[in-house]
Order: C-alpha cells, then structure tokens, then sequence
C-alpha cells in the first residue's frame, strides 16, 4: 500500500491540484473546526463584507464539534459530521480561500463546482471513529463564536491526521465512482 500524501496547511493551489479522489492523506498543521452554526456565522460576516476570525486563505475545515479532553488531552472525541449541511455556505468559504474541508458523506453540485472552479478538496474522514481521530489532534480551543459551544469555531492543531479525498479539483466524486463501479458488478 502506498504512503498517503502528508498535506501541511495552509494548502496551495498546487497541493490540492496534484490530489484525486481516493488518495489517502494525512494534514499535519492547523485546521479550523466548524460545524452548521458556525458556518451561518461565517457565512454571514462574508455577506456583510467583515473579516472572517481566521486565515482564510488556504484553510482547511473540519466539520466537527469536539468533546471536552480528559486526562490531559485536548478532546477525548473528534468525529466528523455530515458535511452536507454546511452545504449552502460552503461556496463562498470556498470562493473566500478555503482549500479544504473534512467530513463524512457526499456533497452537492454547488460544493463540486465550487471545488473545481476555485480549486479546493473535500476529505472524508471516518464516521464513528471520533476517539480515535482525536489522538492526532495535539491542541484545540475555541477562537471564535464560543456562546455556541461544541458549534463554536475551533483551532486545532492536528498531527498526521488521516483522511481520503473524496472530492477533486478534476470534478471527480468517490461516492459516484462508488455506486458506477458497484453497478458495473
């Protein structure tokens, strides 16, 4: 089995360019965890024209409201959400500069387009293995929106955190390929 590809944000245009669906990944570095309240926030100061509360520009997004840590770890939970409910905002944060974005089920025509046309990647991480996931994250706290709790905006530093693109700048969609291939016996 191949390595998978060490992605260190913020991602460039040229990182995101070279992936295709059903690469395997790991991010070290920081990501921003938000999940639907968070993204009406951000999505608002966007129609408003006021700056976002993080580097936008090359940001990767996890759709995630982790658990509080116990014994000394930053969460002791960090499973993704379904990210097709951040979906009507997704993309403007795009548009805005996001080039990533972490989560668990598919993704609608808005989201793929706007992946392609600003050159972006949609990772899956796995569902229910929020335990697990949190043994990559070395730090996270809430920088912005904290009235929302697990909803607020988080900062977490993460370290070989695994993911597969499930959404490339090429247009491709592994849940698509999934089902064609399935079909094709």
């Amino acid at each position: 089995m191949e390595k998978p590809i060490v992605l260190t944000p913020p991602l460039t245009e040229q990182a995101v360019t070279q992936l295709h669906v059903g690469d395997r990944v790991v991010v070290t570095g920081t990501i921003y965890g938000a999940r639907d309240a968070a993204h009406k926030r951000l999505f608002a100061l966007i129609a408003k024209g006021q700056s976002i509360p993080f580097p936008i520009e090359g940001a990767v997004l996890y759709y995630v409201g982790p658990c509080p840590g116990r014994g000394g770890r930053p969460t002791s939970s960090a499973g993704p959400t379904t990210a097709s409910r951040m979906d009507r905002y997704t993309p403007a944060l795009i548009e805005h500069g996001v080039k990533g974005m972490i989560g668990k089920g598919r993704r609608s025509g808005s989201v793929i387009d706007a992946i392609r046309e600003h050159k972006a990647a949609y990772f899956g991480a796995v569902g229910g293995a929020g335990a697990l996931l949190a043994t990559s994250i070395r730090r996270c706290e809430p920088i912005a929106f904290e009235e929302l709790g697990p909803e607020a905006l988080y900062l977490m530093e993460v370290e070989a955190f695994p993911a597969i693109v499930f959404n490339d700048v090429h247009g491709n969609d592994l849940y698509q390929m999934g089902v064609q291939k399935y079909k094709q016996g």
